[in-house]
């Protein structure tokens, strides 16, 4: 099974639906995590580079053998195939 991975910042939301997001009316969002998405709305307007930021020193921290430099160009190239930033919308 292909790992599914919030598309808006990037989280691996594993096999359960403990991650999911809510849609409005309290359905399991199918691609934002809960920390993006509650009641059918993101839970912070920012920018796609925006996130980035604040992301990078969560992977960075999750990943020891990766520091913030690495964690942020990876993220530079990955987070323009995810859903919400490919759409353009925030």
């Amino acid at each position: 099974m292909e790992e599914k991975f919030c598309q808006s910042c990037g989280m691996p939301m594993g096999e359960t639906d403990e991650f999911y997001g809510t849609e409005a009316d309290g359905s399991k969002s199918k691609d934002y995590c809960k920390y993006c998405y509650d009641k059918g709305t993101f839970t912070a307007n920012s920018t796609m580079d925006e996130m980035i930021e604040f992301c990078m020193p969560i992977m960075a921290k999750e990943n020891p053998d990766m520091n913030e430099a690495t964690a942020r160009s990876m993220m530079k190239q990955f987070f323009p195939t995810l859903k919400r930033w490919k759409t353009g919308k925030a």
